[in-house]
């Protein structure tokens, strides 16, 4: 780390025109050869993904895009000659649009069962010539700017279209989120730094390596399945892992510089110390995504690469870019105030001072009373978390002025709740009898309880598939919907496929969301087993021992269950959703459980790593839990707040994005950070670190002589050869007035530049120094 640093200095110019040729050809690359994410999250392998193929292959004409035209009067029929005049022109005229592969008019010989019995709600069945990620945004505005000019308040006609063409054509663009995040991050980092220059290099280092990961995305997309909210999510983390890693460096870098260091020296040392922690936090992410694997899902296959992409990226940029544009400003990475001190009264090591030094000894005093507190506010923010219902939102969960939920809830009042989500049935027959016996089938349905309506049977032309449409008397999102699901499934198609060859598929919106839930819930914990395990691992490594790794996936797995809980409540029971332009309360997507796992794990490791190992430090230097975990707690305490503080402001701008999806990630992010932060981070576990004493740090003695050794941070003879690890400082202006020349002195890390504490006598610290403690188990 320390050769690439010094390399990254030397070549400047060189590392800076290479990131943003990079940049620029991958921006190019993708704009020329586009993208081609997709918008189906089904699961390769289930019932309704298996009758959504034979359909495809059966129905090809079936294969376009397909949505809903609605429209609702108030006063009049939809029969009255003025409204069939002016919507019949409507539909001739949409059906000549470019894309528009057919219109169904309910005015048709067709179209009895496409008005509402009260004759004031009527729609017609809209059928593009692509899939609708292939159709192009401009075609679908045009269909919908021609469907909501048909309406007329003389008539009192309201017009209006849904269906997911449609839905993705009118979803917000993420832009002013993105303004937003990184507006709030640039307040927080200049209150941190008090220097223009070193706020902004932050910025330009996570916009830099963000914006060629998002093209790498898009390119990423033409060879494999990737899911459309990808790039999105990508982006969300990328923003805040990139500017948090950023952070550290350039905090250590200022550190340096405020110390008497050189420029190049201070950059040089500030990516060989904290640049292998970012390297290490960024590895602990990637690995955290790349478990998505073992949930074998084709579409959470693309989001694990996409989202590891970006943060490898990022953590690129950090220990290349970062150590560049940092020789480039010079000591304009102080602020002037901070450069004027350092002029007029030279070279001093941080010490941490104020509310840090406060806390950390509050917390000291007072552990079980903390440790209880946290514990019990965690807990009851968790609470909501155990009713989570998994399922996909759907138009009906649409912001309430948004088209497509008005196109939902005309549909619904008009023709049922089931209307929007009906059932498909497909059978696969062979020969005559298996036809008869599908079309039997029909008047069984109808006779089932939960079903509004029945349909069909249609037949393909060679015959050998049938199709059957089901129309439940709920809701697709309600629990009454999945119970008819596997009514049908497990009761009423196996009777009728008795005595017959047929084989009845179901498949529509809830069958595929109720199957894919159910795989995810399947294998919910191996996934989580595996994460957690290999993080373990990797923090038995770097800290030798026991009790940190356990600590840290119980804490991980408090912050993940909290900000469930949160989100459970915002979206699930709808507190406050329809404020924030959200919509209407609804379930909680099936795959976000998975990415919040992996993504949260990965996050909270870096405010794991930097908090315990300054403790790891310290408790190697004195072997005195007590002081290792109060002197960590008082210098980390105050950049792990600035760095959370950042990633709350990211995430939580993206809630303002109005795409429900990202927004639900972005609360979910937002809660568990500041939750990890400010009451694990900087509460729970350093009060659990003080009542679990020496017993924090112990390892058996067969398991630490066949370990091998994982440094985090580098040895300090290798950055600093010129001193000795500890070394007090016996300056006149840090003397106490009418101390004897043997009163203890303070002392300084190395490492860290900061206050220690008191030595013993100056002549018996020459003598000795501090013992370092190999042996964990003695300690304390």
């Amino acid at each position: 780390m320390t050769a690439l640093a010094r390399w990254c200095l030397k070549r400047r110019l060189l590392v800076l025109l290479l990131w943003l040729v990079t940049l620029v050809g991958a921006v190019t690359a993708s704009s020329l050869l586009g993208s081609s994410y997709s918008d189906d999250y089904g699961a390769q392998g289930t019932e309704s993904g298996r009758a959504a193929q034979r359909m495809e292959s059966a129905f090809p004409d079936r294969a376009g895009g397909s949505d809903t035209i609605v429209w609702h009067t108030d006063t009049q029929s939809v029969r009255a000659t003025a409204v069939q005049e002016r919507m019949t022109d409507t539909l001739r005229d949409i059906e000549q649009l470019p894309g528009v592969a057919s219109v169904e008019s309910p005015y048709g010989p067709h179209g009895a069962g496409k008005i509402s019995k009260d004759g004031q709600t009527a729609y017609a069945d809209l059928s593009f010539d692509k899939p609708t990620d292939e159709l192009g945004e401009k075609k679908v505005q045009h269909v919908v700017e021609t469907i909501r000019d048909a309406s007329d308040p003389d008539l009192g006609l309201q017009a209006e279209a849904g269906g997911s063409g449609v839905a993705a054509a009118e979803s917000p663009k993420a832009h002013l989120a993105e303004g937003i995040g990184l507006a709030a991050a640039a307040v927080v980092l200049f209150l941190a730094f008090g220097s223009l220059a070193a706020t902004a290099l932050p910025l330009i280092n996570a916009v830099v390596a963000v914006g060629t990961a998002a093209a790498g995305i898009g390119l990423l997309s033409k060879a494999m399945t990737v899911a459309d909210f990808a790039p999105m999510l990508g982006m969300l983390i990328g923003l805040g892992v990139g500017i948090d890693y950023a952070l550290f460096i350039v905090t250590r870098h200022r550190r340096g510089l405020r110390a008497g260091l050189p420029v190049e020296e201070a950059a040089r040392r500030a990516v060989a110390v904290s640049g292998r922690a970012v390297v290490f936090a960024g590895a602990t992410v990637c690995i955290a995504l790349l478990g998505m694997f073992i949930l074998r899902l084709g579409f959470l296959n693309g989001v694990a690469i996409a989202a590891s992409l970006t943060v490898l990226l990022s953590v690129a940029a950090s220990v290349t870019l970062l150590p560049a544009m940092l020789g480039f400003i010079g000591m304009r990475a102080l602020s002037r105030r901070e450069r004027r001190q350092l002029s007029e009264h030279g070279p001093r090591p941080d010490r941490p001072t104020g509310f840090a030094m406060r806390w950390s000894a509050f917390v000291e005093r007072h552990p079980r009373l903390l440790g209880v507190i946290a514990a019990v506010l965690m807990a009851v923010l968790a609470l909501p978390a155990l009713g989570l219902h998994l399922g996909t939102s759907d138009q009906g969960n649409d912001p309430a002025a948004s088209t497509t939920r008005k196109a939902y809830d005309m549909l619904a009042d008009g023709f049922g709740p089931g209307t929007n989500g009906p059932l498909t049935l497909v059978g696969e027959l062979d020969g005559a009898g298996d036809k008869l016996a599908f079309d039997h089938l029909r008047e069984d349905l109808r006779d089932t309880p939960g079903v509004a309506d029945v349909s069909g049977p249609q037949f393909n032309g060679s015959g050998d598939t049938g199709v059957i449409t089901v129309v439940p008397d709920s809701s697709p999102q309600s629990e009454s919907t999945s119970q008819l699901v596997d009514r049908l499934r497990g009761d009423v198609l196996p009777k009728a496929e008795d005595g017959s060859t047929m084989d009845v598929l179901v498949g529509g919106t809830t069958a595929g969301h109720d199957d894919f839930a159910d795989i995810i819930v399947g294998k919910l914990p191996l996934f989580g087993g595996v994460v957690i395990g290999l993080g373990c691992l990797l923090l038995l490594l770097a800290f030798r021992s026991i009790g940190i790794p356990i600590k840290a996936a119980v804490m991980n797995i408090a912050a993940v269950a909290a900000a469930f809980g949160i989100v459970v409540a915002v979206f699930q029971w709808g507190w406050g959703s329809e404020m924030l332009g959200l919509g209407s309360a609804g379930p909680i997507e099936p795959f976000l459980p998975v990415i919040m796992i992996s993504v949260l794990f990965g996050l909270s490791m870096d405010y794991q790593v930097f908090l315990v190992s300054r403790m790891y430090e310290e408790w190697r230097l004195t072997g005195d839990n007590r002081r290792a975990v109060r002197v960590g707690l008082s210098e980390t305490s105050k950049v792990i707040n600035s760095a959370a503080v950042i990633m709350i402001s990211v995430f939580g701008g993206f809630v303002l994005s109005g795409d429900r999806l990202i927004a639900m990630f972005g609360i979910a992010l937002a809660s568990a950070v500041a939750l990890d932060a400010f009451v694990l981070r900087t509460l729970l576990v350093p009060a659990l670190m003080h009542m679990l004493g020496g017993a924090n740090w112990w390892l058996p003695r067969w398991l630490e002589r066949r370990m091998p050794r994982l440094s985090i941070e580098p040895d300090t003879s290798a950055i600093e050869p010129d001193t000795g690890a500890i070394e007090p400082d016996t300056g006149a202006e840090d003397a106490v007035p009418g101390a004897p020349e043997s009163a203890p002195v303070p002392l300084v890390s190395q490492r860290t530049g900061s206050l220690i504490g008191l030595s013993e006598t100056a002549p018996t610290v020459a003598a000795h120094g501090y013992r370092k403690h190999e042996d964990h188990a003695e300690a304390d």
